[in-house]
């Protein structure tokens, strides 16, 4: 399908509308197949279950930055919660079906850019590569309905916008970026260059300025302005910091780097070329977004998702200069590693997801609806799955040991959690029926953290074990 629709009227321009009518629909029918894995799980990976958690609780009465918390904005929170209201809270569906209709929106606004710029074909080329290129990393970071993916249509409208001079919706489209999560604020420096790049018309600056801050402002003011702050950018920095663990962060930097330049195998050769092309907004979007995956030094596959729209459009630009048929063998490179991909998708393993369901199966055996629960642990689904509330705020141990920046131990224990973390939970954990360490050897079990080990034998007795993890239940 992607080659076959390339291929029609190539250099015959048509009316907006004619255009829209046939592009549109062959790019939501491969944005479908394209996200086939998402809907075969009930979800993908613990940013999921964090997220569906947040949502349940900011549905209950939770306040967020205050009762319920995380190191990221609120837009992507308040999106589960809004969908949830609709579809309820017991399946990731809802959510699944808006991050099809990001990565097509988002494949839209490419298209529109490349043909605004290029030309019919151009248009037809960016948005079917950008959709081939998109499941090009680990299943569980391609697949899921997280942060990256709905900072992607954000970024783009951003570059739509400000590529046609609207200035207070590009600003806007940046903050959007910004709120869902912070790194998506990279598409600023892009924005920025479209408005000052030589021969562009001034004007609109205070626009820009406002679209960009007053929607941040509003989130602010919406929760809680210093918990805002402090969890979006005050807060982290233990999380950030790269000391004791760097064997352990350049290995996952290098496989993921290798998993998306064999997305992009197709396309390599031609983004290479667009050096020559007038494209320098498109490499400081490209750069910017760079930038955001070094950041913090973690190099989770999710984090290269934003990578991927700046590419898609380098490489068009590369290929309009190029023989037509270098089009064609670059989209059928990209979609037959497509595929290779949602192979991978379809057969990975779940290995993390049946643990969760299992201890989960425990949890709901052994309480009450109405009991709280702490799974000490990196795997928040296990309280959406067990519909049991969290006794504390802190829905992993990485926030009160730094485990969940994903390093190998040299910085995690007390000493690197989020500031007042263990005065907080110290107060809330005791209200919990019933404590699940699920630490299975981790460098944050009981025997390295002094805090959750006082809990423990202060008013809690072991219970069990459900596949690797240890079941305590309050004595008496």
């Amino acid at each position: 399908m992607p080659a076959e629709l390339l291929l029609t009227s190539p250099s015959v321009p048509v009316s907006r509308t004619a255009y829209w009518s046939r592009l549109l629909p062959p790019l939501a029918a491969l944005a479908c197949v394209t996200r086939i894995p998402s809907f075969t799980r009930p979800l993908w990976n613990p940013d999921e279950g964090y997220l569906a958690v947040q949502a349940r609780l900011l549905a209950q009465g939770g306040e967020l930055y205050e009762t319920v918390v995380d190191r990221k904005p609120p837009l992507v929170p308040w999106l589960y919660e809004a969908t949830f209201a609709v579809t309820g809270s017991g399946t990731l569906a809802g959510v699944r079906v808006l991050a099809v209709l990001a990565h097509l929106l988002t494949a839209a606004l490419l298209a529109s850019l490349a043909r605004r710029r290029w030309g019919d074909r151009s248009g037809r080329t960016a948005g079917v590569l950008y959709l081939l290129i998109s499941v090009g990393l680990n299943p569980e970071d391609a697949q899921a309905a997280t942060f990256e993916a709905f900072v992607l249509p954000c970024a783009a409208a951003a570059m739509w916008c400000a590529d046609r001079r609207c200035w207070g919706a590009a600003g806007t489209a940046v903050a959007c970026a910004f709120l869902t999560k912070q790194t998506g604020g990279a598409v600023l420096l892009p924005v920025l260059w479209l408005y000052v790049a030589p021969g562009a018309r001034r004007g609109g600056l205070g626009r820009l300025v406002a679209g960009a801050v007053l929607p941040v402002l509003g989130a602010a003011l919406a929760t809680d302005p210093v918990g805002f702050v402090f969890w979006t950018v005050t807060g982290s920095g233990a999380y950030a910091t790269l000391t004791g663990s760097e064997l352990h962060v350049l290995a996952r930097g290098s496989v993921n780097t290798a998993i998306v330049s064999v997305a992009c195998a197709g396309l390599i050769a031609p983004v290479a070329r667009a050096r020559r092309a007038p494209t320098a907004d498109l490499w400081l979007w490209l750069l910017a977004s760079a930038g955001a995956v070094l950041l913090g030094l973690h190099f989770f596959g999710h984090y290269y998702l934003p990578l991927l729209p700046p590419v898609a459009l380098l490489a068009t630009a590369a290929l309009r200069a190029l023989p037509y048929d270098r089009t064609v063998t670059a989209v059928l490179t990209s979609a037959c590693v497509c595929v290779l991909f949602l192979t991978w998708g379809v057969l990975a393993p779940r290995t993390d997801l049946d643990h969760a369901r299992r201890v989960a199966q425990a949890v709901s055996s052994r309480t009450a609806p109405g009991d709280a629960v702490l799974v000490w642990g990196i795997h928040p689904e296990t309280y959406w799955l067990a519909d049991r509330a969290p006794a504390t705020r802190y829905l992993t141990a990485g926030l009160l040991t730094n485990y969940s920046g994903g390093r190998d131990g040299g910085r995690v224990g007390e000493r690197y959690a989020v500031r007042g973390a263990w005065t907080v939970f110290r107060r809330e954990a005791v209200s919990a029926a019933l404590v699940v360490d699920d630490s299975r050897g981790k460098p944050y079990g009981p025997e390295r953290v002094r805090g959750l080990r006082r809990l423990l034998s202060a008013g809690y007795e072991e219970a069990g074990t459900v596949d690797g993890a240890v079941l305590y239940v309050r004595r008496g």
